[in-house]
């Protein structure tokens, strides 16, 4: 088969993440800019060569105070660590049904760590404009302290202000290239 190359499409792409507030509610936050680029044979995703650049400045919370507390040196230290990224190193398929497990080096603050995601392949579809797209859903879960990113505060009662388990959320269109 042809190698076939894959990009996400921004309109139809979310990067999510959800974290412990005071440990009684999560705060959700987001990426807005972010690309996916993946190789197939075909429309075979199960091999594809996959990897993932996330811009960190546009990190949002919905509170500006909050978002350029996270992109200073406490937390992603966006003026020396412009980027996050994802590369596949292993998929296997855990049923018959399209759902994956998908293994892959994550570089933060350059640290670079092997994780899993959980992937929902939703399917390949034709657009009404002609366009092919193949479309997944993708949940995982990193601790943050592993990649450097250690800063908390400690409450009045000797609880934390924020978890160290930090929940991925993902909804990526990826679209064939011709």
């Amino acid at each position: 088969m042809a190698k076939q190359k894959w990009v996400s499409d921004a309109a139809h792409s979310e990067l999510t993440f959800k974290i412990r507030h005071l440990m009684i509610t999560n705060v959700t936050g987001r990426f807005n800019s972010f690309n996916v680029e993946a190789e197939t044979d075909g429309d075979n995703f199960l091999a594809a060569h996959a990897s993932a650049t996330v811009d960190v400045d546009s990190i949002t919370t919905a509170n500006a105070q909050r978002d350029e507390h996270l992109r200073s040196p406490d937390f992603f230290d966006v003026n020396k660590f412009r980027n996050i990224t994802f590369k596949a190193t292993k998929t296997e398929s855990v049923d018959n049904d399209g759902s994956y497990t998908l293994y892959g080096d994550l570089t933060i603050r350059d640290v670079t760590k092997n994780i899993k995601l959980d992937v929902e392949f939703g399917g390949v579809v034709t657009d009404p404009w002609g366009n092919t797209k193949a479309g997944f859903t993708i949940h995982g879960k990193i601790n943050r302290k592993d990649f450097g990113l250690t800063w908390n505060a400690t409450t009045e009662a000797g609880g934390v202000m924020v978890s160290d388990e930090v929940k991925i959320q993902c909804e990526v269109q990826l679209l064939k290239q011709q």
